[in-house]
């Protein structure tokens, strides 16, 4: 048995983390014992939202199996940051081309390990996706793609040649990007694709409940990328997760959340949404500071 602990201090509000109650620096110490897929309702308006929540959305899917992908996106944040630093001071005087080949160097590196890592996943969740495809699954199956310059360089050739080719764009767009006020091109700004398979359209052009069992779709699928990864069933996390589906729908998803095998927690506020679930389930009623186990039923 391993110990994995976390919380908040009392005071300063900092979350702290612990591996058989020795402290850690962060969660991701608990990667090799412990992989987490979630779902909120936050999420439901993603493919209607920014390219950013989406970008969120596939950073989360490739940390689950990639530890060291959430410290490789600060990094590049950072780099991105810096050279913007550079190509500002340059409104004022000369652009000093050392420090800029020095920025765009780290920037190049860390942009085509980003996308590298997020090509790989998605790659691997289409290819999952394809082998399990079943067009009368109440939730359908995702087509994925990824748009940006760096992805379709990182798709294209070697990473190496890749980051010569990014460096290169970073250098004719200098004046560009300092007229822009930032780096116009690279993983910061790519967007990941997701069309509604069935139908063969855009995911944002499906309703509402379409757009529903599509992420509730997409995010199965990703359990089992987790799974097959790994060798670990995830524990998911499914806040609000059967409220909007009829009965059909929901034994579907509790049928397959079965099939995975892992620990799973749903959450909502009706509890006849999870009658189906009979003595498969234990249940608890949370109120303010307190959660009491009930019988199901």
């Amino acid at each position: 048995p391993t110990h994995l602990g976390t919380g908040l201090e009392p005071g300063d509000g900092a979350r702290k983390c612990r591996l058989d109650r020795a402290a850690v620096s962060s969660a991701r110490a608990f990667a090799e014992h412990l992989r987490v897929v979630w779902l909120t309702p936050a999420m439901d308006g993603m493919f209607t939202g920014a390219a950013a929540e989406r970008r969120r959305f596939l950073d989360r899917l490739v940390l689950t199996i990639d530890a060291d992908h959430a410290a490789r996106v600060s990094a590049l944040e950072r780099a991105l940051r810096n050279r913007n630093r550079i190509l500002e001071d340059a409104r004022e005087r000369r652009l000093d081309r050392a420090w800029a080949e020095a920025a765009e160097h780290e920037v190049a590196t860390l942009g085509v390990a980003v996308a590298a890592a997020r090509h790989e996943t998605v790659s691997r969740l289409a290819a999952l996706i394809a082998a399990e495809r079943d067009d009368a699954s109440p939730f359908p199956f995702a087509s994925l793609a990824l748009a940006g310059e760096v992805e379709a360089l990182v798709a294209e050739g070697p990473a190496l040649e890749a980051e010569d080719l990014y460096r290169d764009i970073l250098r004719r767009n200098r004046s560009r990007d300092m007229a822009a006020g930032r780096t116009t091109v690279g993983p910061h700004v790519a967007d990941l694709l997701v069309r509604h398979g069935p139908k063969d359209i855009e995911a944002a052009r499906a309703s509402t409940g379409e757009q529903k069992a599509l992420l509730v779709g997409l995010v199965l699928a990703q359990a089992g990328l987790v799974a097959a990864m790994s060798g670990m069933a995830p524990v998911l996390l499914l806040d609000e997760i059967a409220a909007h589906f009829d009965p059909s729908r929901r034994a579907a998803l509790f049928a397959r959340l079965d099939e995975l095998g892992g620990q799973v927690f749903m959450t909502g506020a009706d509890p006849a949404a999870f009658a189906e679930l009979g003595g498969r389930a234990a249940v608890f009623v949370v109120t303010p500071g307190q959660a009491c186990g009930v019988q199901p039923g």
